[in-house]
């Protein structure tokens, strides 16, 4: 698909491209006809330090000769290569359609690498030292960004080493994450909630069912106004994986900790997505991969950073 939205910028980019070949072209042609005059001894009269005289001598043929041949591989390329606006070239070729050969010829390579792995279990894939040296490349080059190098997570991003899941943390669970990506949206409730005092007191109720700090009195009152948030989080707050609502009896804290974390969550929401990767990653790579982020909380040892 074309990047411009409108064909006036296709032919300016053209005009542009082609006016600066034959801009070139011309310049090169006045050049070589104008004659500058000179005196008896071949100077055009410049004289600098008083004894350095520019001489009138044409252009050393070889500079010319590269000055065509650039301007001939000019049109050449653009002959065969993307570069006129909407024009793709004789040959077709696109950045895109070149990462996706060399993706697709990486993966040919790379299947008898996989292929022992892809009949094992993710039991036995977590359990075997090749698989899992395999899965912590593919964990740092790609997800590391977010999860951190000890898939630890920061705020925002979830720690895979707690055995904590917003959607499930089964093998079955977690290659459906990586595949396909995840959306969680959390959205405002302070309107539905009722006023900031109503907030405050849900707040406190929160913080209360996972028996953090929390003003007794208030979460009392907050109690029955929670009603609103347990359509989502289930009336006893352990959340519900299928939906990807977290569990508020834990204390794990994904977005921040604390009253003021809990209200401005309440009263602005939140929305999270986890990018599928079902287009870059082969079948068997996910399988691998899922296998190491289940063996994080799930294998002796899992836990350990990453390095």
């Amino acid at each position: 698909m074309s990047d411009f939205t409108s064909n006036f910028w296709s032919v300016y980019v053209t005009a542009v491209v082609l006016g600066g070949i034959l801009a070139c072209l011309l310049l090169l042609w006045v050049t070589a006809r104008k004659k500058v005059a000179a005196s008896a001894d071949n100077t055009t009269g410049h004289v600098w330090d008083e004894d350095l005289r520019e001489m009138n001598n044409p252009l050393p043929m070889w500079w010319v000769g590269l000055f065509i041949i650039t301007i001939v591989f000019g049109l050449g390329y653009l002959t065969f290569y993307p570069g006129l606006g909407n024009y793709a070239g004789k040959l077709g070729w696109s950045s895109h359609g070149q990462y996706d050969t060399e993706v697709a010829k990486a993966n040919k390579e790379l299947e008898p690498l996989y292929a022992r792995f892809s009949g094992m279990s993710v039991d036995q894939v977590a359990h075997d030292p090749q698989a899992m040296a395999i899965g912590e490349r593919l964990f740092m080059n790609n997800c590391a960004q977010c999860h951190g190098s000890d898939a630890r997570g920061s705020k925002g991003f979830p720690n895979l080493t707690d055995g904590d899941w917003l959607h499930g943390g089964t093998p079955e669970d977690i290659t459906e994450t990586i595949t396909h990506g995840r959306i969680g949206n959390m959205p405002p409730m302070g309107a539905a909630v009722g006023s900031a005092d109503d907030v405050k007191n849900v707040a406190n109720y929160v913080l209360s069912l996972s028996n953090s700090p929390h003003d007794s009195v208030r979460a009392a009152l907050g109690k029955a106004k929670f009603g609103v948030c347990a359509a989502c989080h289930g009336p006893d707050g352990k959340g519900n994986t299928t939906i990807g609502s977290a569990n508020l009896t834990d204390d794990i804290w994904l977005h921040g900790y604390g009253e003021a974390a809990i209200i401005n969550m309440i009263n602005n929401g939140k929305t999270n997505q986890m990018p599928a990767w079902n287009e870059k990653f082969s079948e068997a790579q996910i399988h691998v991969l899922a296998s190491y982020v289940w063996g994080l909380s799930n294998v002796a040892g899992g836990k350990k950073s990453v390095q």
